[in-house]
This record gives C-alpha cells, sequence and structure tokens, in this order.
C-alpha cells in the first residue's frame, strides 16, 4: 500500500490563510502586538514563507485591509448602483448600509485600530491611510457618474464622499464602541435611511437654492 502523500498547499492557499491568520491575531492582538512569527505558526506555515509571499509585515497589514475590509464590497456594489439611475437616495443608503455592516462584521478590528493607530510606525499609517483615501475616492467616482446622469449639482466629489462616510462611521463608533451597543438591522436600516435622506437633499439638483 502506498503511503499517502501530504499535499503542498498552492500559493493562493498559503495567502489566504496568513491573511485570515493576520486579521484574527491584529484584532486580537493589535498590530504592535502582533510578531510575523506568530502571524505564520497561526497558518501552519513558516516565517520565511511569510516573507516570501508578502515581503513585510506592513504588506501583509495593507493585503488584509483589502480582502476584509469595506473595499471590496464597495468596487462590487457601486457598479450594480451605477447602472441603476432611478433613486440616489436609495443607492446612499445601499452604500450606508454595507458599510456599517462591514465594519460591525470587523468590530475587533476597528476598535484596536481606532485605539492604537497612534503608536502605529509611519509606513503603517500611510497604509492605512491610502486604504481611507481609496474608499473615498470610489465614492466619489459614484457620485461623479450621478452629476454626469443630471441628477445631482456640482460640489467637491471627494469632500461629500468623505462627509457621508464619515457619517457613517461615527454612528457606528459612538454606537458600537463606545456606548458598547449591539445595534438591530432595523435600527441601522432607519438611521442610514435619514443620513441618505439628509445627503441627498444637500446634493440633489433644485433641492438648495
Amino acid at each position: 500500500m502506498r503511503p499517502v502523500r501530504k499535499l503542498t498547499p498552492r500559493p493562493e492557499e498559503t495567502c489566504q490563510r496568513l491573511l485570515a491568520a493576520t486579521l484574527k491575531l491584529i484584532s486580537r492582538k493589535g498590530y504592535p502586538g502582533t510578531s510575523t512569527r506568530e502571524i505564520a505558526s497561526e497558518a501552519g506555515v513558516t516565517e520565511v514563507t511569510l516573507f516570501r509571499h508578502f515581503g513585510s509585515k506592513e504588506n501583509l497589514f495593507e493585503e488584509m485591509l483589502k480582502r476584509y475590509s469595506f473595499l471590496p464590497r464597495l468596487r462590487e456594489l457601486l457598479p450594480e448602483l451605477e447602472n441603476n439611475s432611478s433613486d440616489y437616495k436609495d443607492g446612499l443608503s445601499k452604500i450606508g448600509t454595507r458599510f456599517f455592516e462591514t465594519l460591525k462584521e470587523r468590530k475587533s478590528l476597528v476598535r484596536i485600530i481606532t485605539c492604537e493607530i497612534h503608536v502605529y510606525p509611519e509606513k503603517v499609517k500611510v497604509v492605512h491611510s491610502r486604504f481611507i483615501d481609496e474608499m473615498v475616492r470610489l465614492l466619489a467616482g459614484y457620485l461623479n457618474v450621478r452629476r454626469s446622469q443630471g441628477q445631482i449639482r456640482q460640489f467637491q466629489s471627494e469632500v461629500a464622499a468623505r462627509a457621508f462616510l464619515g457619517m457613517i462611521f461615527s454612528f457606528f463608533h459612538i454606537e458600537e464602541i463606545i456606548k458598547e451597543r449591539n445595534v438591530g438591522k432595523n435600527e441601522i436600516k432607519r438611521t442610514i435611511s435619514q443620513f441618505a435622506g439628509i445627503f441627498a437633499d444637500g446634493t440633489l439638483k433644485g433641492v438648495l437654492k
């Protein structure tokens, strides 16, 4: 009887395990408190393998944000909304709700990053800032599409995008992090619908004189 060969994980499988381990450990211990050796051990690979795939801890952190943050969900959602020009407010509500839900899913990670960002190395702060800027850029692009469809008035799209995402993040941070509430689905939907209405009224053509 032939011995069973242990299959070598494919590179993508190894990357997924490393990213999942990074999410788990940083959510629990924070960025400074998590070593590459611990991440590799959690993923079941050597530290050499980690560096071969990602090069540095900073790169690993950046890829984790790209995969497990709101960014990929926003990229997936926007083309669908851009092709449906009927309801601007409804589109904003969907974006806001999905953003809040993602923050809620990653609550431990959001909490610890918010608390310790001031002690991060400068390179990691740049990574985090770049990730936020990309979200803003994507949402600003969506607002530009709505403008090209003649729905909204002229304003600085990136400023407006930051304002809208900031409203949702503030709602999440105050209720879920500071007050330690578990905000229910109905309250999320109701509150974000009101936010979307306020934002839409301030940006739709013909609403403000």
